[in-house]
């Protein structure tokens, strides 16, 4: 069995470390793989590119994606993510400081699986990382888990 992993797609340092900071204060053990951009993140879930040759079999438990990202934005990394047999059903949590209704309604259309919007207040950060990281990793039974 593999560890569960988590792909956070962030290309912000500080929303990257507070995340990392997060999950370390609510003691959520897991693989915490990043990526800073779409083109990243498609590699790693396709293992293409810099990913290339990567076992395919070990996919993310959740993917935390940004919807503001260079070379590929979130919300076609999601697109792509749905259009492939492969990741199709993978979760996927839209992680966002976007507070446009059309982003929300947008991101369901193609797939989301969840969208939260980014806390600003730090307390309340963690604690939006520890509720995902509960449902995400803990109470979620995925078809993906396994494969």
């Amino acid at each position: 069995m593999h560890r569960k992993t988590i792909l956070l797609v962030e290309d912000n340092p500080d929303d990257e470390l507070l995340t990392k900071r997060a999950l370390t204060k609510n003691q959520i053990l897991t693989r915490l793989v990043v990526a800073h951009d779409g083109v990243e993140a498609l590699d790693y879930l396709f293992g293409t590119g810099i990913h290339a040759g990567r076992d395919l079999s070990d996919q993310p438990t959740v993917v935390l994606l940004d919807l503001k990202l260079p070379r590929i934005d979130g919300l076609e990394v999601l697109r792509r993510v749905r259009a492939d047999e492969r990741t199709r059903m993978l979760p996927v949590v839209v992680l966002t400081s976007s507070k446009e209704d059309q982003d929300l309604k947008r991101c369901y259309q193609v797939g989301a699986s969840s969208y939260v919007r980014k806390p600003v207040d730090f307390d309340e950060f963690i604690e939006a990382v520890r509720q995902l990281g509960m449902y995400w990793l803990v109470l979620n039974e995925s078809p993906v888990q396994g494969l």
